[in-house]
């Protein structure tokens, strides 16, 4: 991405796809690739250069939207982002000010919240695993034929997993209680575990 600054202002964010006209003078856009910085500054477009330490995780947070400035001491064009919001970890309704505005009926769910969809992720990853050995249990059902223990142990053992890491998830205090229940770690004997654990398979 590059920017035109004219009066030490940033008048036109350029893409660098196509060639621009400045003045009476055509430039190819041969100039974003073949040019150097010094030789594209002397016709004022500056390449921008990124300041992503505000910017958080997408899982976790909301960033706000790139903001772009120019450094006349510096010469250079900066694009930065604000102070990321966490996303809400409960449902969040309509209120009355939004029923007044037509988005929805006061007290209804209007989002669901991230812990919400963090839950179904987990209810979805047991349901997959299960799914795979539901075939004993209908030929229990039709024929009466016993179900291995070692399936029925499996089993047993997701569901509780499965109850386990919805309630880590559900006891999290605040967004980083939940990052650090999805960062991966490795030990001294080079296992690797994060503190949710997953949702077991079968071998």
């Amino acid at each position: 991405m590059f920017a035109l600054v004219e009066s030490g202002s940033i008048t036109k964010m350029l893409n660098g796809n196509q060639g621009i006209q400045l003045g009476d003078l055509k430039y190819p856009r041969a100039i974003y690739t073949l040019w150097t910085e010094a030789e594209r500054n002397a016709i004022s477009i500056y390449t921008v250069e990124y300041d992503n330490s505000n910017k958080k995780d997408k899982q976790w947070y909301i960033n706000t939207n790139q903001s772009y400035a120019y450094d006349a001491s510096a010469g250079t064009v900066t694009a930065t982002y604000g102070t990321a919001t966490a996303k809400a970890h409960a449902d969040i309704n309509y209120t009355a000010e939004d029923e007044e505005n037509g988005l929805g009926t006061e007290g209804e769910l209007a989002t669901r919240g991230l812990k919400y969809k963090l839950i179904q992720t987990v209810k979805a990853q047991a349901a997959v695993e299960l799914a795979r050995t539901d075939w004993y249990i209908t030929r229990n059902a039709e024929k009466s034929t016993a179900i291995p223990s070692a399936i029925t142990t499996h089993r047993d053992l997701v569901r509780s997993r499965q109850a386990t890491m919805e309630t880590s998830i559900t006891n999290a205090s605040n967004t980083p209680a939940l990052e650090t229940l999805y960062t991966y770690t490795t030990d001294s004997d080079g296992v690797t575990s994060r503190p949710l654990a997953i949702i077991p398979t079968l071998d």
